[in-house]
Order: C-alpha cells, then structure tokens, then sequence
C-alpha cells in the first residue's frame, strides 16, 4: 500500500525568487514530503526573466497573493504544511488562519496587523519602497548594498554578493505599503484570524540578527496569538540575518523546522 505523501508549500517574501527554496524542496522530498515553490502572481518562471519584467510584478497586494496561494492549495489532493519567509511568513499565516493549511512555518515574518514595534531597521529596509508612493503601483528593486544591509549583514560581504547575484528579482511595492499601515486600517490586507482556536499549529522562527524582520517583531506577533489555545511556538536562531533560508546556513534552519514537524507528527 502506498502511503500519500504529505504536500508542503513554500512561499517566499519579497525580492527572492521561488527558486531560492530549491534546496528546502530537495530536502522535504527526500524526508517524505511533497513540496511545492510557486511565485507570487506576475512573477516569471525565471529569476533572470523577472528581471527582465519587472512591469509583470508590480501592483500585486497582500490579498492577492494570499488568494493566489489559496488557489493552488484547493488544487492538492489534502491540506499541506505552509512555509513562508518574509511576506511568505505573513501569507502562511493568513492561509492557516482561512483553515487552508495544517500547519505553518512562519520564517521572519513581515508584521501581522496588530504588531506595534517599528525598528529603524526595519523602516530602512522598507523606505526603499515607502519613499515614493508610486512605488506602491510598480515593482522596486534592492541595490547590492542594500541588500546587505536588509538581508546579508550576517554573512560575509562575498556571500552576500553572490546571494544578491542569484536569487533577488524586483518586487510589488504595494505590500510593503499595506503593511506600514495596517493598523490605521480595520481591514488590512495583513490582517490574521489570531483567535482562530481549530487552526493547524503554527512555528515562528526568528533570525537573532535580522534587520528586516528584528526578533521584537516576531515576539510582538507571537503575543498576538495568546487569545488561542492552538499551538503557537517561537524559535529564535542566534546569529542569523534575513537571509537564513538562502544562505550557506539554510540547513540548520531547515532541520530546525523538520524536527518540529515531527515533533508534532506532521
């Protein structure tokens, strides 16, 4: 008797392409699991054909997103495990609040409405599309230095070279927009049912190092979820940036998030 294996889906943040979670997906298939990378909507198949169009990606919001990737779980044949970096963190969370998902990996994840802090860091990053509001109609890119900044300041300045060189592409600005103001509007887009007490469970993992998504954000999205009984749990990684998923210490992460797969028999 052959035994269905369990689907994963991987959805990844802004300015990485799908593709960067191709050594997650090799490694979830050879521990079982039935893992998946789609890209956001407008996003080519290629990193080097969504640099060529950026006008395809720009525009997308929060919601769209989270609708495309509800689309693609209906299409599998049982619930899958959700694991989102960034913005993917943000949309795993949504997807597991709608009840799509069996569980989910929140990596670093973009602020959920009701999040209060606000690190300078993390506006840094964030002003490369907040300082125009036409960006929220376009794609923006990341130049090399500030993808160091954002996402390679714990690794070495040559691998933070070579990352940038091969997985960023240019992304929608309109969520980095939606989720600046989140909590001056009723209906964000980022809003997450945080009370939802039948959802799968949910791991948030922080980078101890991160500019992007400082580990006071993660913390203030974990307090957000303490009105429901279902598990929620937070794992902070020392010494590690926004590039966790992507960089030369990608596995130590990924097995953190196996074994708590197993942990909970998932």
């Amino acid at each position: 008797m052959v035994t269905a294996r369990t689907p994963a889906v991987f959805i990844h943040g802004l300015w990485l392409h799908a593709q960067s979670w191709n050594n997650w997906i090799e490694l979830f298939r050879a521990t079982g699991y039935e893992p998946i990378a789609p890209s956001w909507p407008g996003i080519p198949a290629t990193v080097e054909q969504a640099r060529a169009h950026p006008e395809s990606i720009g525009g997308y919001s929060i919601t769209d997103a989270a609708d495309h990737y509800a689309g693609i779980i209906h299409s599998l044949a049982s619930k899958p495990i959700v694991i989102g970096h960034s913005f993917g963190g943000l949309l795993a969370q949504i997807l597991l609040g709608r009840g799509l998902a069996s569980a989910a990996i929140a990596i670093d994840a973009a602020p959920i409405k009701g999040v209060l802090p606000l690190p300078f860091s993390s506006l840094r990053v964030a002003f490369v599309a907040l300082k125009s509001p036409a960006n929220a109609k376009r794609a923006v890119s990341l130049t090399a230095n500030e993808f160091r900044y954002g996402f390679g300041n714990a690794v070495s300045a040559e691998e933070s070279a070579e990352l940038y060189r091969r997985w960023t592409i240019p992304a929608p600005g309109r969520p980095l927009f939606q989720a600046a103001f989140a909590n001056f509007n009723p209906h964000a887009a980022s809003k997450v049912d945080t009370v939802n007490a039948t959802r799968g469970p949910l791991l948030l993992i922080a980078g101890e190092r991160d500019h992007t998504v400082p580990p006071v954000i993660t913390r203030a999205t974990l307090k957000q979820y303490r009105k429901s009984p279902a598990v929620t749990e937070l794992k902070e990684i020392p010494g590690r940036g926004h590039s966790l998923t992507i960089d030369s210490g990608w596995r130590g992460v990924a097995d953190t998030a196996l074994a708590w797969l197993r942990k909970h028999a998932l």
